[in-house]
């Protein structure tokens, strides 16, 4: 099966997911809505349990595209930092499994998948990934540390420096998150990073 003819299945699967809770998510329905057989739709996941893992694993990767982004972006390391932070609140804002994913708040109207790896049978390399450990919100704070980390410190950069670049990196994604949970008053998330930012670089 084509990559494209997966993403419109798992298209399909988030549109009816904002529309009515998973519980009530019919693969027929999924399938009609891309235009593929139901047959297609079980041969790519394998069941709706699969086609669950393969959509939170989708979203994951699009946050930490984001995240990518947001730290490929102009500016110093605060401002990048904070730019991630933002990216962070609107992301989870903008989609409840990402949210559910940073938070570990996983609601009634969502598929709530293990965690940990599932066995997998499956022949499609991008299933198989799926029925891989998912990352739980502590592995998200790690990830996008690492990632914030490689991109900002540079070659050369001292260790010292590195380690305080960790901790600065660490502080910004664990207020952003926060953020997510409670929303930030005056300032947003911006002020928040901002300040925090300068007061642990002073």
């Amino acid at each position: 099966m084509m990559p494209a003819a997966r993403e419109s299945l798992l298209d399909a699967a988030y549109t009816a997911l904002v529309r009515r809770p998973w519980s009530a998510v019919r693969m027929v329905d999924v399938a009609a809505a891309a235009g593929v057989s139901r047959q297609t739709l079980y041969n790519e996941f394998g069941s709706k349990d699969g086609l669950a893992r393969a959509l939170v694993r989708r979203e994951a990767d699009g946050y930490l595209a984001g995240v990518d982004r947001a730290l490929a972006g102009e500016g110093d390391h605060r401002e990048r930092l904070t730019a991630t932070a933002e990216w962070t609140t609107a992301a989870a804002r903008e989609n409840s499994l990402v949210r559910a994913m940073l938070t570990g708040c996983w609601t009634e109207r969502l598929p709530t998948p293990p965690l940990s790896a599932v066995p997998s049978t499956s022949v499609v390399p991008a299933q198989r990934r799926a029925d891989g450990p998912l990352p739980s919100p502590g592995d998200f704070v790690t990830l996008v540390r690492d990632r914030a980390v490689k991109v900002l410190a540079g070659p050369g950069t001292p260790q010292s420096d590195t380690a305080d670049l960790a901790r600065s990196c660490e502080l910004a994604v664990r207020l952003a998150l926060s953020c997510v949970a409670a929303p930030a008053g005056e300032g947003g998330v911006a002020g928040l990073v901002g300040t925090a930012l300068q007061r642990t670089a002073g």
